[in-house]
């Protein structure tokens, strides 16, 4: 077994598609390869997959993605066909879309990559950084003045601690990674109070999600300290960026629309980041000079 191999646990019924991150002593690092989860196990427990595709979990995950994914294919082409027909109605010029810009912070690259090639194909202006979870808080104040998002993703691993009291979920030493998202969101947050102005989602699986939201989150995950997909966090984020500022995101649609649902996302009212302008810019290849 060496870092890269695609495993899983046997103790766990091979429940979730594991890569191995680092391998200390007798010891596996892994991280879900569809999954937000960061986990250990004895080498002993752990079996290599040579062909992914036969684990039925990861199979009934990338199931569950494509059809999230068509989901918010349609409901953006619904939102097109509406728009065009109002514009019919009333006459109007043609119109420009100015959906809302996304900061995405993640501590995986896969994760990373695949978030950014979902924004590109949902057409949403991101700018995707990958960044280890402990350095978030420092990435968040320093590119948030740059960058000027109107949504900022703080995302990557996370997972309860084996060593935890058992009881105590409630403490964030029982988690991962959940108290470097909660620095990350205040951080944000001491930037931009306004929970409308700059839209927080935060967390990954099994995340402390009332310490998210109280920080500042506007989505976190999770109620259900449930493990979550990783496209979970992009799709809240893109429903954001195509939702009009003249409303409300529509927390069911959100909430159930995301592959782990409302166990693994959950969030407050906030109004969308959307935008309609006129007149659409037109060619000006013919305009003449006149100074």
């Amino acid at each position: 077994m060496k870092q890269g191999d695609l495993v899983v646990r046997k103790s766990y019924g091979g429940d979730v598609l594991f890569r191995v991150a680092t391998i200390l002593e007798q010891t596996a690092i892994l991280k879900g390869t569809d999954y937000r989860l960061l986990a250990d196990a004895p080498i002993v427990d752990l079996s290599v997959m040579s062909d992914p595709e036969s684990s039925g979990a990861a199979r009934q995950a990338r199931i569950k993605a494509s059809e999230s994914t068509l989901r918010m294919q349609e409901q953006r082409e619904q939102q097109i066909i509406e728009r065009e027909l109002q514009r019919a109605q009333s006459q109007s010029q043609p119109y420009f879309e100015v959906p809302g810009k996304v900061l995405h912070l993640d501590g995986d690259s896969n994760y990373m990559r695949k978030s950014m090639q979902l924004y590109t194909q949902m057409r949403v202006p991101a700018h995707g950084v990958y960044v280890h979870e402990s350095q978030m808080a420092d990435v968040v104040y320093r590119l948030l003045p740059q960058i000027k998002p109107d949504i900022i993703v703080i995302t990557g691993h996370d997972g309860v601690l084996k060593t935890r009291n058992q009881d105590d979920l409630h403490n964030l030493a029982s988690y991962k990674n959940s108290q470097n998202f909660v620095n990350a969101v205040r951080i944000a947050r001491q930037y931009e109070k306004s929970k409308d102005s700059l839209i927080v989602v935060a967390g990954a699986c099994q995340s402390h999600y009332e310490a998210l939201l109280q920080n500042g989150s506007n989505f976190a995950s999770s109620p259900g300290r449930v493990l979550i997909h990783a496209l979970d966090p992009v799709y809240v984020a893109i429903k954001a960026s195509y939702t009009s500022i003249r409303e409300t995101i529509n927390l069911s649609d959100v909430i159930h629309g995301t592959i782990s649902g409302i166990d693994g996302v959950g969030g407050i009212e906030t109004l969308g980041k959307f935008r309609v302008g006129l007149p659409k810019p037109k060619t000006l290849t013919g305009v003449k000079p006149t100074v």
